[in-house]
C-alpha cells in the first residue's frame, strides 16, 4: 500500500479526516475526484491553509495538511505556533521534499530547520520515516493522534522489513560498539556504511530513530553506556537536529561518551540527489570512512568531520 492509497482508505473508514495541501498534489493526485469536498486545495497559501485547519480541527475534524517543507515549517511557522501549538490541536503536518530530498532546489528551498524549530512547539511532535513502508505504519497511529505532528514525507522503498511503529520508539536494527543514530533519508545510507565497517572487523549497529519527539531516551541512553562510539548522522543542520536532541539528553543525565555529528552547517550545492550524497559526503562510503577516522583515535572526543 502506497501513501495514497492509505490516505483514501483511511478518509473512507472516518469521515473526520479532511485533505489540506498547498498545491502539493504529487503524492495524492488522484483523491480529489473520489473524496470530492474532503479536499482542500488552498493555493501557494501556507499560512491561510494552516488556519483553515485549525478552524476544521476545532470543529472536530482531522485535518492532514500537506505543502513543501521548507514553506510549510518557515512561511507558516507562527500560525503552527498559535494556531496549532497553543491549543494542541490534533492538525498533521506533512513536509514534502525535506533534506536532501530537496535535492535540485537551492537554499531557499532547502528544508534543513524543519525538525529544529518544529520540535520547539510545545505540544508538537516530529516523525521522519525512513521510507515509506515506515510511514504507512507510523502514520496509521499518528494521524488518529490527539496532537500535533509534523511528519518528513518520505517514499524510499524500504531496505529492510521493519519493527512494528510505536509512538516515542526508536527502533534498533542492528548492535555494535559503534552506533550510528539517523533517520528518514539517510537510514540507507548508515545501513551501508554499517555493512562497510563491519565488514572492516569493526562492530557497528544502526537504530532508525523514527519520531525525534518524543524521543526514544531510555534505548538511547542504553547504547550510550555501552558503546564505544556514538554517531548522529542528518540531513539537517546539527543546531537543533538529532545531535541537539541527543546533547541535550547526555546532559541532563550527565552521561560521558564519544559522540561524532554528521550533519550540515550551511545549504548544501543543488544537484541529483546521487551527487549531492556523493558531494556532501553521506554516501555509505564516506559516512564509513569519516566514522573510522575518530573510533580509531583517542582524541577526537566532539570533533565534527563534516
Amino acid at each position: 500500500m502506497n501513501y495514497e492509497e492509505f490516505l483514501l482508505e483511511l478518509m473512507q473508514r472516518d469521515e473526520r479526516f479532511v485533505i489540506l495541501t498547498a498545491e502539493n498534489r504529487s503524492s495524492m493526485r488522484s483523491l480529489p475526484n473520489v473524496v470530492k469536498d474532503r479536499f482542500i486545495d488552498c493555493g501557494i497559501a501556507e499560512q491561510t491553509m494552516i488556519g483553515m485547519s485549525a478552524g476544521l480541527a476545532l470543529r472536530g475534524r482531522i485535518p492532514i495538511v500537506h505543502a513543501l517543507a521548507t514553506f510549510l515549517t518557515l512561511r507558516a511557522f507562527e500560525f503552527i505556533r498559535t494556531d496549532i501549538g497553543i491549543g494542541n490541536l490534533p492538525v498533521k503536518l506533512m513536509g514534502a521534499v525535506p533534506g536532501f530530498f530537496s535535492d535540485a532546489n537551492g537554499p531557499t528551498h532547502q528544508s534543513l530547520e524543519d525538525v529544529s524549530i518544529m520540535r520547539g512547539i510545545p505540544g508538537m511532535n516530529v516523525f521522519c520515516p525512513s521510507d515509506e513502508e515506515d510511514l504507512i505504519m507510523g502514520i496509521e497511529k499518528i494521524f488518529p493522534y490527539q496532537s500535533p505532528f509534523y511528519i518528513r514525507y518520505n517514499n524510499l522503498k524500504p531496505e529492510i522489513k521493519h519493527a512494528p511503529f510505536e509512538i516515542g520508539k526508536a527502533e534498533v536494527i542492528s548492535e555494535g560498539d559503534i552506533m550510528i543514530l539517523t533517520y528518514g533519508l539517510l537510514f540507507k545510507e548508515a545501513l551501508a556504511a554499517a555493512e562497510i565497517l563491519k565488514a572492516d572487523g569493526k562492530p557497528t549497529g544502526v537504530i532508525n530513530i523514527r519520531t525525534l519527539k518524543p524521543f526514544d531516551k531510555e534505548t538511547i541512553i542504553k547504547y550510550c553506556r555501552k558503546s564505544g562510539l556514538i554517531v548522529t548522522l542528518e540531513d539537517h543542520f546539527l543546531t537543533g537536529g538529532l545531535y541537539s536532541i541527543l546533547s541535550e539528553v547526555l546532559t541532563a543525565e550527565n552521561i560521558n561518551c564519544k559522540v561524532l555529528p554528521i550533519g550540515l552547517e550551511t545549504w548544501f550545492k543543488p544537484a541529483l540527489l546521487n551527487d549531492v550524497l556523493e558531494y556532501e559526503g553521506f554516501t555509505g562510503k564516506a559516512i564509513a570512512e569519516k566514522i573510522v577516522k575518530v573510533y580509531e583515535s583517542s582524541n577526537n572526543l566532539f570533533k565534527y568531520y563534516i
